[in-house]
């Protein structure tokens, strides 16, 4: 009698797997669609929007998903990621107005700036967990930004102004603006790739599972301070890769891209589309840049405005815009 009720039991839980494994193939399937149709959107895009406006959006987008693999993934809580942002960009202008690089090798710069300057961060921060990692970064990036504050090639409060956007390997004008449009976006398919391929493969499975149980983790043999190391630092690179290409872009690099106050915004953005979801920190990014951009003439801040949002999305979105969608589809 009670092999038949193992039978039974084995059975139902065969089907359940079954279940799943049909929903998890039918939410990639969906992924994918959607991913292509908005690659395809993006193409088009500058033919029927402002070209700088849809570019900045692109750049917060990756700077956002850079940031949801060390918060969303990783399960650590950075108060510090404007410094890598906003210090690859005055590299990569540094570098392109003062040194005559070509603008993507300067790019390139700031991206390994970002990612060195990440290694020492991340390297005392991982040390500490939880509200101490998070103020652990907060202290280290306000050094940073004292720094740059005081360097003299960043020129103060100034910033580094009119910075050529130069031709691309000496071939492409990039005071072109589609020729700089697709040049952006191009990177931001690569970031985001990148992204997406270190969320799926077994390292990425291993930092969620540090996320979930830590203990359970160490337990299991896994070298953990490295793998928050290793996240740490190519999250990092990928905010540089998004902060270099902003200072392209808009052809300046100014210390608000350093200030705390950008780091606060990458937490939004990642917590309005959906923390750790693949789509949801540049949903987030785009709903944010867009509201800067329309409600900047308006009468009300848009602080305030972006606050109240943040407030009904918290209340009754929890998991975010996309996050909220991945519930409603799986159920």
């Amino acid at each position: 009698m009670s092999s038949l009720t193992d039978t039974g039991a084995a059975q139902v839980e065969s089907r359940e797997r079954q279940k799943a494994h049909a929903r998890q193939r039918s939410l990639a399937r969906i992924g994918l669609i959607i991913a292509v149709i908005a690659v395809a959107g993006l193409i088009a895009a500058p033919f029927f929007v402002y070209p700088v406006f849809i570019m900045t959006v692109l750049c917060f987008a990756l700077f956002a998903t850079a940031f949801n693999l060390l918060l969303g993934y990783a399960g650590l809580l950075s108060f510090g990621h404007a410094a890598f942002f906003g210090g690859a960009a005055y590299f990569t202008a540094h570098a392109v107005k003062v040194w005559g690089w070509e603008p993507l090798l300067a790019i390139l710069l700031g991206a390994v700036g970002a990612g060195l300057m990440g290694l020492v961060v991340g390297f005392v921060a991982i040390r500490r967990q939880g509200i101490y990692f998070a103020m652990v970064t907060l202290a280290l990036s306000q050094m940073i930004y004292f720094i740059f504050l005081q360097a003299p090639f960043t020129h103060g409060e100034d910033g580094i102004q009119g910075v050529p956007r130069g031709d691309l390997l000496g071939l492409v004008d990039l005071n072109r603006p589609l020729n700089i449009y697709y040049f952006v976006l191009l990177i931001f398919l690569v970031g985001f790739y990148a992204v997406w391929r270190i969320v799926h493969s077994p390292y990425g499975h291993v930092l969620q599972a540090i996320r979930e149980n830590e203990n359970r983790a160490i337990s299991l043999g896994y070298r953990v301070e490295r793998y928050k190391l290793g996240a740490f630092v190519m999250s990092a690179t990928i905010a540089g890769l998004a902060g270099s290409t902003k200072a392209i872009v808009l052809q300046i690099a100014t210390l608000t891209d350093v200030a705390w106050q950008m780091s606060g915004e990458v937490v939004l953005m990642t917590l309005l589309g959906g923390m750790g979801t693949i789509f949801g920190p540049a949903v987030g990014a785009a709903l944010v840049v867009t509201m800067q951009n329309y409600f900047a003439t308006s009468d009300v801040p848009v602080t305030v405005i972006v606050g109240v949002i943040f407030v009904l999305c918290v209340l009754l979105f929890r998991r975010g815009i996309v996050g909220e969608a991945i519930r409603f589809l799986k159920r």
